[in-house]
């Protein structure tokens, strides 16, 4: 199976590591804020069962991955419905939503690195869950992080190795 990795590995201006993934979609901002926000729509997607208290400080719960223990984060800004950012374990995740002509949304997913050696492993399940939420963007049904086995990451993660993204960290549910 030919795969295409769609993110990129970058330092921000703080020096810290991260990845980053841009899609455009056929949706107005407020369509998209819901596909980031809404415990629903997000169980489309997203590795884990998410539930926000959409305030800064406020608790962002996870669970339900069989490869995670559930944990919690922190939101660290809102800025409804333009951006959203949170805590994750030892990374941070910053969704920014921009309204493009004919009501469509620019929608960005940077991904703050805790440790630069899971660029590529992040990258890989981020490409599979996004290939989720362009399915649902389209009104179709895609598996992705929820299609266990039959998720591509592994392929995925071959590419972003062998593109040169930093690697080396251990796989959920994978390592020992």
């Amino acid at each position: 199976m030919a795969v295409d990795p769609t993110g990129t590995f970058v330092t921000l201006d703080d020096g810290r590591p991260a990845v980053r993934f841009t899609r455009e979609y056929d949706h107005p901002v407020d369509r998209v804020w819901q596909f980031v926000t809404d415990p629903d729509e997000l169980a489309h997607w997203f590795p884990s069962r998410t539930e926000f208290d959409l305030r800064p400080g406020g608790t962002v719960s996870f669970s339900g991955d069989p490869a995670l223990e559930d944990t919690s984060g922190r939101v660290i800004a809102v800025d409804a419905p333009r951006h959203l950012s949170f805590t994750w374990e030892d990374d941070e995740l910053h969704f920014d939503l921009e309204e493009l002509p004919d009501k469509r949304t620019r929608f960005t997913l940077t991904n703050v690195l805790g440790t630069e050696n899971t660029a590529a492993r992040n990258s890989a399940g981020w490409d599979v869950c996004l290939a989720a939420l362009d399915a649902r963007a389209r009104g179709e049904r895609f598996e992705g992080p929820h299609a266990g086995a039959g998720a591509p990451w592994q392929e995925l993660y071959a590419a972003y190795v062998t593109a040169g993204m930093p690697s080396g960290a251990p796989v959920p549910g994978m390592d020992a």
